[in-house]
């Protein structure tokens, strides 16, 4: 991409962005659990870069606003209708992802 100008690779950036909230969006049944056991990253992940983008640029961005945004919705009513509890399987699994990090990282 570096034959493309910045400001129509920040487009396009941000149209990547934007599919990437509307399948997640479509893929509800995909808990955050599991987006951090796959790809170390969650829908809250992504809110807390959107708050450190904008701060960055000097914009003042709150957690709940980032989350309702990547959400679609408040995070307390997604939680209440999409998120199922953890399996033991699950925090297993992230455990593992957490201690593959902090080995890698020591």
């Amino acid at each position: 991409m570096q034959h493309i100008d910045a400001g129509t690779r920040t487009e396009l950036e941000a149209a990547a962005f934007r599919q990437l909230l509307d399948h997640l969006d479509a893929n509800k049944d995909v808990q955050n659990i599991d987006l951090m056991i796959l790809a170390d990253f969650c829908r809250n992940c992504l809110s807390k870069w959107l708050v450190a983008a904008a701060s960055e640029r000097g914009i003042e961005l709150d957690y709940e606003t980032a989350r309702e945004y990547v959400y679609g919705m408040p995070y307390s009513e997604w939680k209440e209708l999409y998120q199922a509890p953890a399996t033991p399987e699950q925090l297993e699994a992230l455990d593992a992802r957490q201690q593959r990090k902090k080995d890698t990282h020591a």
